[in-house]
């Protein structure tokens, strides 16, 4: 509908009610797919005043990256993020944070809805900050996460396995912004992310493993095929 310019760029898109009544879906997956194409950079949602179709650059490529790159900058913006955030952010965004930690702990972490409420965690932190350069490079960090497969699918081996880790995580981050604690807000969000790092180094190292033994377990049963023979 936005292609087709019946939602011009500047323009407010209507109520996820309406959305879900027009297009005959649920609120959740309106709701996710206003996320979604956010990151894509097709909408930009403002909370309290709703979602507006922006200008696209439709010739933009996303860099070729590692999802190992990927982590290692998130390291460095998002926490920088985390600090300018703690300076500005308020009683409502403290609770907008805490019903996405809330979510992301239903149904053990794992599921959509709480992967989506992680996406939505750090782009509040990006947006609370107030500087829009940063909130620009960490939905383009979220851009390059979801839309390119190989860094999609080492991200999704390891969040799919330590849900439990993940929301703790996010609950200190969240404490440290409670505080209003620059220092405590850069840390926490590092600390996320170094865990995050290695957790990815020992899921590779187990496909490894796992390719290895599949690997010599065909070799053997070639061997002994024409051996038998």
């Amino acid at each position: 509908m936005i292609e087709s310019g019946e939602f011009p760029v500047g323009s407010r898109l209507p109520g996820e009610r309406d959305l879900a009544e027009r297009l005959g879906v649920s609120r959740v997956t309106i709701r996710e797919a206003e996320i979604a194409l956010e990151a894509q950079g097709w909408i930009s949602i403002r909370t309290g005043s709703g979602v507006y179709v922006q200008h696209r650059e439709d010739g933009y490529a996303l860099p070729q990256v590692t999802a190992f790159d990927l982590t290692a900058a998130r390291a460095i913006i998002e926490a920088e993020a985390a600090a300018l955030a703690a300076s500005h952010i308020t009683d409502a965004d403290l609770l907008e944070l805490e019903d996405l930690i809330v979510t992301m702990s239903g149904a053990g972490g794992a599921d959509e809805s709480a992967a989506m409420a992680d996406q939505q965690f750090h782009l509040a932190i990006a947006r609370i900050g107030g500087n829009p350069v940063l909130e620009h490079c960490v939905s383009l960090i979220w851009r390059i996460r979801n839309e390119q497969s190989e860094v999609r699918q080492v991200y999704g081996r390891v969040c799919h396995n330590d849900s439990e880790a993940r929301t703790n995580e996010h609950a200190e981050i969240l404490a440290a912004l409670r505080r209003r604690d620059p220092q405590a807000s850069r840390a926490a969000m590092r600390e996320h992310f170094h865990r995050l790092f290695e957790a990815m180094l020992e899921a590779n190292e187990s496909a490894a493993m796992a390719e290895l033994r599949q690997k010599t377990a065909n070799d053997r049963m070639r061997f002994l095929a024409t051996t038998r023979t």
